[in-house]
């Protein structure tokens, strides 16, 4: 097993008074030569977003694109005609494919809104473009982890998204032990704390703490405290 440390404290910011931003990842005016991606995976932002502001219309092409709102509600319209609310608990993943533009902003005229938000390399480049939201809440379970997010078109349970890529998310309490098999051979796994403290090996991870994880099969988590974790299973391309 091979790691590469994220800290928290060191990702990039941004602060333009109704968006404060941190970047996992090379974005916008941050750039760090050694943290451009992990594999597959281009962008991780951790976006708090003013009541009633949000980013204008504005196009993407050939990249996946995963909106996962820590609370508060993001409303999104785009040039197919989508016009929707993301809550917490909901997720929204949308294929740029040939190209797209799109508006996103908080619903509440009152309160910040949170969420990350990811960018992945397509497995196929120039598709048909493509949005597509979905309620989790009801299969959240504590000690479980959910996948959210898949390759396969035709499951029922995830979204879909052009990578071999999944998505798993899990609240836990403290002292759990949680095994994750890798989904496919040749992936790696980019683990995102959200909330609370884990271990992986002899690595503590706090709050917004992450890990990429790359050559072995599978991997085994320790929550030191209550944690909620997000896994991305990638291809390191």
């Amino acid at each position: 097993m091979k790691t590469i440390f994220y800290p928290a404290n060191e990702r990039g910011t941004n602060d333009i008074g109704w968006l404060k931003a941190k970047f996992s990842f090379s974005f916008g005016p941050y750039y760090n030569p050694e943290k451009v991606h992990f594999g597959a995976l281009r962008v991780l932002n951790d976006d708090i977003i003013a009541a009633g502001a949000g980013f204008g219309t504005h196009p993407h092409d050939n990249m996946e694109i995963v909106t996962i709102p820590l609370s508060g509600a993001i409303e999104h319209k785009d040039s197919m005609g989508n016009i929707g609310v993301i809550q917490s608990g909901e997720i929204q993943v949308m294929s740029a494919g040939t190209g797209i533009t799109h508006s996103e902003y908080n619903h509440s005229e009152s309160e910040e809104a949170k969420a990350l938000q990811i960018w992945v390399f397509p497995k196929i480049r120039n598709i048909k473009p493509r949005y597509d939201q979905k309620n989790f809440e009801d299969v959240l379970e504590i000690n479980k982890l959910v996948t959210l997010v898949s390759p396969d078109k035709e499951r029922k349970d995830t979204l879909w998204v052009n990578q071999d890529a999944t998505f798993s998310i899990g609240d836990f309490e403290a002292e759990n032990q949680v095994t994750y098999n890798i989904s496919k051979p040749g992936n790696g796994v980019y683990l995102f704390v959200i909330e609370g403290s884990v271990k992986v090996e002899d690595k503590v991870l706090n709050k917004r703490d992450a890990l990429g994880i790359y050559d072995t099969d599978s991997l085994i988590i320790d929550t030191q405290e209550n944690a909620r974790i997000l896994l991305i299973d990638i291809p390191m391309m």
